[in-house]
């Protein structure tokens, strides 16, 4: 890293401490109290009643009617969410100069709440999935173990101003998934899963809109940086949090083969990026900002094209005929 690109990190937290008081007021605007959350146990059988076992009957009857397809990419979906512990990590390593978990700083804050809120979300699909018996849990639980062993590197470069974009673009990217994933539940018949996947949306959706106001924040106080920022995160492309499922398993083709799943069925596809940056572009307003320095100016008008770009990729995606992965109880191979 030479001199010039620290100045700019360091010009790059200076406004992200400037956005403190925001972030704690976010707080309290869009987190839940503990006390108010919805719980796993909300959507699950409760095992403590007489009728336990015949709750988890039906449970087990409607998943019967989920392609195998739908139950693979939501697995990948629920691993995804289990890698909880890294994506805390990293925000705290981006945003949390006083290295104090307890604090009362709005960053951190929001990183405390933020993730207790996402932690339900994998609670919740792996006890959904568990009780399914669709799965072959030992298989999943390793490739959950496999992906936080591995870590994540959304390759920010140390840079919160592309933190913000990152977790604005996932954000939405995930809230996408979990409202398709549902309404494929839902064509199948199982209406308690496709609550289960909208619940997790809706909360999906509430940290989209603060992350996206926290980058709406930054390109008030310092645009040009807003804009280099956003485009060297889209230039490296948005890398997914689960990639590195299965870097140095026995399968390393698992993410692949999930993400080719997820595109095949609508879950989560090209288009959908395709119209994450057309949707950021347009919030953030990136075609009306003026008086930009040449840098900037560059960037404004690679981001202002870039969504076309991958609007013709997506008509020219090819996904597989079939797929084979270990995560289905039965271990068959995968027929589109």
């Amino acid at each position: 890293m030479n001199k010039d690109q620290i100045n700019e990190l360091g010009k790059n937290m200076e406004v992200i401490g400037m956005l403190e008081g925001f972030v704690s007021q976010t707080v309290e605007t869009t987190l839940l109290d503990p006390d108010d959350c919805w719980q796993p146990t909300d959507f699950l059988p409760d095992l403590t009643l007489p009728n336990a076992l015949d709750e988890i009957k039906k449970l087990r009857e409607r998943s019967d009617c989920i392609p195998d397809t739908v139950i693979s990419s939501l697995v990948g979906n629920m691993i995804t969410e289990e890698a909880l512990p890294s994506y805390q990590t990293y925000f705290n390593l981006m945003v949390n100069e006083e290295r104090d978990l307890t604090s009362t700083n709005g960053w951190v804050r929001w990183s405390r709440a933020w993730t207790a809120e996402e932690n339900r979300h994998g609670d919740l699909l792996n006890k959904y999935l568990y009780l399914t018996g669709r799965c072959d849990m030992k298989e999943v639980e390793q490739t959950i173990h496999r992906l936080v062993y591995n870590g994540f590197n959304p390759q920010t470069n140390h840079d919160p101003y592309q933190a913000m974009v990152y977790t604005s673009f996932q954000e939405r990217a995930t809230k996408i998934s979990h409202v398709n994933t549902g309404k494929l539940a839902d064509k199948a018949g199982d209406s308690n899963l496709s609550r289960i996947c909208k619940t997790i949306a809706g909360d999906e959706a509430r940290h989209e809109k603060a992350y996206k106001s926290f980058m709406s924040k930054i390109f008030e106080i310092d645009p040009d940086g807003g804009l280099k920022s956003f485009e060297q995160m889209m230039r490296k492309q948005i890398v997914m949090p689960a990639i590195l499922m299965a870097e140095g398993a026995k399968n390393p083709n698992i993410f692949a083969d999930f993400s080719a799943i997820t595109q095949k069925i609508g879950v989560y596809t090209t288009w959908d990026y395709a119209s994450i940056i057309e949707h950021l572009v347009s919030l953030w307003k990136i075609e009306k900002l003026t008086g930009l320095k040449d840098g900037a100016s560059k960037a404004q008008d690679y981001l202002c094209t870039l969504a076309a770009r991958y609007k013709k990729i997506a008509e020219r995606m090819k996904i597989p005929d079939d797929i084979s992965l270990s995560w289905l109880s039965n271990n068959k191979k995968l027929a589109f």
